[in-house]
């Protein structure tokens, strides 16, 4: 018992590691075996936990196997391990498992089985398997009675926010008896991820005068949908907030303020935000850099992110999209290869296809288109939309209609269905006034359901519109065929207008 109690003691410092860099579990448990204390369920807990703290997942699961009597502790324990490693599979098979022993769980066992951290496969893929085996555990949690308690809850809450489920989400946090900040947080967290800004802002409301107080992760969410949404005003109230609150020095909320100023052009307020951060991470200099960028302040960019290299601060793929952003802008071409082949290089960062679009957006401005395609074809990214997307908006700044039809076969045979690439290549033939290819469009019969009407208006002020909720690209070429023939090309929109 004694020698239990001084390794459980020894154990509660197990994560850290000793001298040489090894964790210190490594060096308790083989004493645990020689005292007979390791099949010890309490020991046992401590070791796994130790262990998976440790990030030695295969380590930790030995320990588990090896304990003849589990318990409900160490069962959290192991399913935890494997949550906070991404690995959902696993820890779903463990719940089954541990439920066919006769535990039917705890708050702890399913808040920790849903609080997934990180991507073991593809996000796509990772998403789908954390919704179809979350909703199956919601289900379990109801029939426990568990849905009751606000940690489980939330947790629910976050996973069905991770997997872009608003509805669930918020259905999960209406039912909710008790509601902490971490509740709200997490719905407000999932609204502003999903681009509805405004709503997260009317649940930032209800949240004060629900009496919960907001903190330093409510105001950085917030901040970051102002961001998004444009919103100025937001963004200037909002920190004066935070200083009233204290809050400005947190780190999240003054990366995010940067953010928010500088995608709404003040870029003396970001810049002084930046200033006044006292020890900045990567996520600060990379909004900065990203901010300039935004704003078209190229030079600014590129000298902030070459002082930000200087400090010895590892860059990763976000920071250097901001910088290749930027000279993608300005037109920088000698600047942005340079730092495409620092990336590849030094840093051994591969590419990301919005990597390739940035430098296929800066030699379209440039004029390159012929090397812009040679660039596409020779990385290989013919498949990927956001590419070919950079390079049709290139062709269409250039009014290449050649490389431009090249372009749209590409994405109409990559996303046949998806409306936007219609807009996109109608919007170039537009804008070069070939009105007779954009009529040809109409055979690929796309559907744009969600359009209530077109509109074409001639520079002669008349315009025509085609009504009804099942407008058609057929019928969008139509309009514009027929303004075509009638000598009266001039400016159109694609946006739903008042019926007449």
């Amino acid at each position: 018992m004694r020698r239990a109690a001084a390794l459980l003691r020894l154990l509660h410092v197990g994560a850290s590691a000793d001298r040489r860099g090894r964790p210190i579990c490594t060096r308790i448990h083989p004493l645990a075996i020689k005292s007979g204390s390791g099949s010890d369920a309490r020991v046992a807990t401590a070791l796994a936990d130790a262990y998976a703290k440790s990030g030695l997942v295969d380590h930790a699961r030995r320990v588990f196997d090896e304990t003849p009597h589990k318990d409900q502790m160490l069962w959290n324990v192991m399913i935890s391990c494997y949550s906070s490693h991404g690995l959902v599979r696993e820890a779903w098979e463990l719940l089954n498992s541990m439920r066919r022993s006769g535990f039917s769980g705890d708050g702890f066992t399913f808040s920790a089985l849903l609080s997934v951290r990180s991507c073991s496969t593809s996000c796509f893929d990772h998403a789908n398997l954390l919704l179809l085996l979350g909703s199956s555990a919601h289900g379990i949690v109801i029939r426990l009675g568990l849905h009751l308690d606000v940690v489980v809850a939330t947790a629910l809450l976050d996973m069905y926010a991770k997997c872009g489920q608003v509805s669930e989400a918020s259905r999960v946090f209406d039912a909710m008896v008790l509601r902490n900040t971490i509740s709200w947080n997490a719905i407000i967290v999932c609204y502003g991820q999903q681009g509805r800004g405004k709503e997260a802002f009317d649940l930032f409301v209800w949240m004060m005068r629900d009496g919960c107080c907001p903190d330093e992760l409510t105001l950085a969410s917030l901040l970051s949908s102002c961001a998004d949404m444009a919103a100025a005003n937001e963004a200037t109230q909002l920190h004066a907030y935070t200083v009233k609150r204290g809050l400005q020095d947190f780190l999240q909320v003054g990366n995010a303020l940067i953010m928010a100023y500088g995608k709404n052009g003040f870029v003396e307020e970001a810049t002084r935000t930046f200033g006044m951060i006292h020890n900045p991470d990567l996520v600060t200099w990379s909004s900065m850099v990203s901010s300039f960028a935004y704003l078209g302040l190229a030079k600014n960019a590129i000298h902030l992110f070459d002082r930000m290299l200087q400090q010895g601060i590892q860059a990763d793929g976000i920071a250097f999209l901001g910088v290749l952003s930027a000279c993608s802008h300005a037109g920088l071409i000698e600047d942005g290869f340079k730092y495409f082949l620092l990336m590849m290089r030094d840093y051994k960062i591969d590419p990301t296809p919005q990597h390739l679009a940035c430098l296929v957006d800066l030699l379209g401005r440039a004029g390159r288109i012929r090397d812009a395609y040679d660039f596409v074809v020779n990385m290989s990214c013919e498949s990927d939309v956001d590419v070919i997307g950079a390079f049709l908006g290139a062709c269409r700044m250039r009014g290449n209609i050649q490389s431009a039809k090249w372009a749209a076969s590409r994405l109409f045979s990559l996303k046949p269905n998806d409306p936007i690439n219609y807009l996109l290549i109608s919007n170039t033939y537009a804008a070069s006034g070939a009105w007779s290819d954009l009529a040809k469009l109409s055979g690929l019969n796309l559907t744009l359901g969600y359009c209530q009407s077109f509109s074409v208006t001639t520079k002669d002020r008349t315009m025509y519109t085609l009504e009804g909720r099942k407008s058609t690209v057929l019928g969008y070429a139509l309009v514009m065929e027929n303004a075509y023939y009638e000598g009266k090309s001039g400016y159109y929109s694609s946006a739903p207008v008042n019926n007449f």
